[in-house]
Formats: C-alpha cells, structure tokens, sequence
C-alpha cells in the first residue's frame, strides 16, 4: 500500500496542519473502498523500481535525472518495462537514466508559456488541482517552491507520480493525494494555487473557482489554465454530447467571460497570460501513449475544427490574486 505518513509528519507543523483533523480518515477509505481494478498491476510496478539516488538532477529546465556512471543495460531494461506497465503516459516528458519518456502532452511548452507570467515560486506552498502523473509538480519545484502538494483522484497518475519519485531518490518536497478538489476543506494555506485543464471537467465552474480561491491564502496566487473559445464577454459554450471526442465537457467560456467568472467569485488583479491553439506537435500520441490522440479528434477536413464541428482546441492562461 502507498503510504502517506511523510505527508502527515510534514504538514503537523504547518500551516497545512488542520488538515490531519480530515484527511487520513479519507485517505484510509480510499485505501479500503475505493482502489481501481488494476491498482495492485500499477502498484506493484511502483515497488519493483529501485530507489535510486541521482548524481545529476535537473527539475529547472526539466525532469531529468542521471549517473556518473551509467545503468547497466539490463537495469535499464528492467525499469523501463516497469514504467511501460504504467502506460498510458499522458504528462510529461521525463527523461531518467537515458531512459525517456516521450509522453501524450509536450507538458513542458505548457509550463514555458505560464512561468514568465506568475508570481516567484520560491519559497511558496503551492497546490496543483488536477496534477496528472505529477510533471508540472517536478517543474514547480525546480522552480523553487518549498512544498507543493498535488491532488488527482486517478489512481493511475498516482502510481506514476510515485514511479517517478523513487527514480529520483524519493524526494519529499512533491506529495500527491489521490483526492477531488470537492474533498478539500478550506485550507486557507497555499501561496499559489494551480488548476490547468480541469475547469471545462466542472458541471459548476463557479463552484470551482471558490473552491480554488478558499485553498489560498490572502493575496495568495490563482494560476487558471483551461479552453477557450473566441468571443466577447458574453460568449460560452455548452457543447453537446461530446467535444473533441471527450464527454465530460461542460462549459467553455471566452477568455473575457472567464476573466468575468474570476472577478465574480472574488478575484482581483485578474490577468490573461496566455492563449494559444493547442498544436499537433504538443498533444500527440507516442510510444508511451499509443491510443487515440488530438488528431483523431480534429475534422479530418478542417483542422480548425474538433469532429463534433466546434472550434479546435484553445486555450488560455489567467492570473488572479484572493483579495
């Protein structure tokens, strides 16, 4: 079992400490009711990895790790059939040992567009909202942050995260919890708050906003990342069954609307840092992700379009402060 008593005994004396009056009873639950029918495959994968110590660890530019002296090939072989067994790979890359892992998402021209536009993390508590298999958390350390916590209820992108900490000597500065945002109380205790590509997944996206703005602290940081679509303040849309052959989609507003949506749920100094087409370069399918990608999902005739005949894929950066 995947144990979080590191957690627990990091956050006892901090600002986060209130919430060991909810969570390990959630996270025991979890433990009892809930696991997925493959989590013992995934977890097992977890644990047959070594622990391994880098000599050479870079999370500014990347998640890359490495040996002086090199892996044996055997090792290297008998690592990477571990981390296949964790397939589908959806972000990233990671780069460790020589060993790359060339994922769904190119998450790092993600994180290169949103860096220059947010406060320093050097030194926060940050909280990632729908963290994946963890990259963007590696990122954000490397940035500087003291301690950053991720939540994602998919037990997958647990198994990955943890894969990917033993490889780089088990590092406690990253934790992820396999948890809904619905499930956190108000903390009241992240200096900078992120929530990228999980807005549009809310049936209640305003419920979400609040639910984001109560996990920070004041003047605390909102980094918002979600689709977008063109138009004025006015302009949302509600697909239908579908939207880029994803069911769970349920409102996509304009970058102004959206800035709107911030300011209502009590956001200042709200900001749009970004927004971009989301490219065949950067979501794609890979030899770590080998099912349908983001060209399957476009028009065949008309790539500006998703098959469902909306407009493709964009998305955009917003910045706000919790007053």
């Amino acid at each position: 079992m995947i144990e979080f008593g590191d957690f627990y005994q990091q956050i006892a004396k901090s600002p986060l400490s209130h919430w060991l009056d909810t969570l390990p009873a959630q996270l025991s639950a979890w433990q009892r009711e809930s696991l997925h029918g493959k989590f013992k495959q995934w977890f097992n994968a977890v644990e047959h990895l070594p622990l391994l110590t880098p000599d050479r660890l870079d999370l500014l530019h990347g998640v890359q790790a490495d040996m002086q002296q090199p892996l044996s090939a055997g090792r290297l072989e008998g690592i990477e059939t571990m981390l296949r067994t964790l397939m589908p790979w959806r972000k990233g890359p990671f780069s460790l040992y020589g060993i790359d892992i060339d994922t769904e998402w190119h998450s790092d021209w993600k994180w290169d567009r949103v860096l220059p536009h947010i406060s320093p993390l050097a030194g926060r508590t940050v909280l990632d909202v729908g963290c994946g298999s963890g990259y963007h958390m590696w990122r954000m350390v490397g940035a500087g942050a003291q301690f950053v916590v991720g939540i994602d209820p998919m037990q997958l992108f647990l198994c990955q995260f943890e894969a990917v900490r033993k490889l780089l000597g088990g590092d406690q500065r990253a934790h992820l919890l396999p948890l809904g945002i619905e499930q956190l109380p108000e903390l009241a205790a992240f200096d900078t708050v992120f929530s990228m590509g999980v807005l549009y997944h809310r049936r209640s996206p305003l419920d979400h906003l609040y639910q984001l703005k109560n996990q920070l602290v004041r003047d605390g940081e909102l980094v918002l990342e979600t689709l977008v679509v063109e138009g004025d303040r006015h302009q949302v849309l509600v697909p239908g069954d579908r939207y880029a052959q994803m069911r769970n989609v349920y409102f996509i507003p304009s970058t102004e609307a959206l800035k709107g949506w911030l300011e209502k749920c009590g956001f200042v100094d709200v900001k749009v840092a970004d927004v971009c087409v989301t490219s065949l370069e950067e979501q794609r399918r890979t030899g770590w992700m080998t099912s349908e990608s983001l060209a399957d999902f476009l028009d065949p005739d008309d790539p500006t379009k998703t098959r469902e005949g909306y407009p493709a894929p964009r998305r955009a950066v917003l910045v706000a402060r919790k007053p």
